[in-house]
């Protein structure tokens, strides 16, 4: 098989060669699959966090070759094309897809390590110590048993949600031990695009142009957008679209802000059109998604 294929979980269900141990619209665990062998390429289409359980797989990520081997763990950010995939007869894995607003919720303002890593330093596959792989098999039991034992309880979502977020920031917690020093650091050609990250981040008020933030960062908007496009395959407006979606949800479902405050807060003009910005791409209204 030559062409490029989409990886889907349906597909490799209905095949027997994976096991879901839970999956809603944000998330889907993943407890084993055994056989990868005649995928060639994919397109991933979530961010996936994954640790090889036995044998050996090597691939090329957006082109640049990655290897994982047993107790190691890749991490794959969103919209990733994979070729050249090879897998030792006994490869197995645990993994965890995520759809970035799980991931950006659980991080926060964490989520620069994670893009440093991902965007910058290309750094996919972390070795962990034994303690951690402890802590990871505990994680997984702490998980199978509220899968398994919970289906009656009505906060069962939540439940699974916490003990996923609690392994996601452990993850993120290796990736920063991992990092090199400031002082260690190369100097790397994708320094606006690294700057442009820690501004939208860190921002209060992230809902701006791009020429607003290339203007901060005295580049023009046609290279900001370029060089966005280039280390992460996501434009600057898809950056900012994204971290003002998060921000919207995260006010809405986890603060007792009214409306006209959390439209304040994220910078729109007024009501009216916060609210229209939030029908369009959230599919409701304020209100009817602060409901949900």
């Amino acid at each position: 098989m030559n062409r490029k294929e989409e990886i889907t979980l349906k597909s490799l269900t209905e095949k027997g060669e994976v096991k879901i141990g839970y999956s809603d619209k944000d998330i889907i665990v993943v407890d084993s699959i055994q056989k990868f062998a005649e995928i060639k390429a994919a397109h991933i289409a979530m961010n996936v966090i994954m640790i090889c359980t036995n044998g050996r797989i090597q691939a090329h990520m957006n082109g640049r070759p990655m290897e994982l081997i047993k107790n190691q763990v890749a991490i794959v950010p969103q919209n990733v094309v994979v070729t050249n995939i090879m897998i030792s007869p006994d490869f197995n894995l645990k993994a965890m897809f995520l759809n970035n607003s799980i991931l950006q919720n659980t991080l926060r303002d964490k989520m620069i390590v994670w893009n440093d890593i991902m965007y910058i330093q290309h750094n996919h596959v972390i070795t962990l110590k034994s303690e951690y792989l402890e802590i990871f098999s505990h994680f997984y039991d702490m998980l199978n048993m509220a899968i398994e034992h919970s289906q009656e309880n009505p906060f069962r979502n939540e439940i699974i949600h916490s003990i996923l977020s609690a392994a996601i920031l452990a993850v993120c917690g290796e990736l920063k031990l991992s990092m090199p020093s400031n002082d260690e650091k190369p100097q790397l050609p994708s320094t606006h695009f690294q700057r442009f990250l820690e501004i939208l981040h860190n921002g209060e008020v992230k809902y701006r142009s791009v020429e607003s933030y290339a203007s901060e960062l005295c580049i023009s908007p046609k290279h900001l957008t370029a060089i966005c496009k280039k280390y992460s395959g996501k434009t600057a407006n898809d950056w900012i679209r994204e971290q003002v979606l998060e921000d919207i949800r995260y006010y809405l479902k986890n603060t007792d802000l009214s409306i006209k405050q959390v439209c304040d807060r994220m910078g729109f003009s007024n009501t009216s059109f916060f609210g229209k910005y939030v029908k369009q791409h959230l599919g409701m209204t304020p209100m009817e998604f602060r409901k949900s």
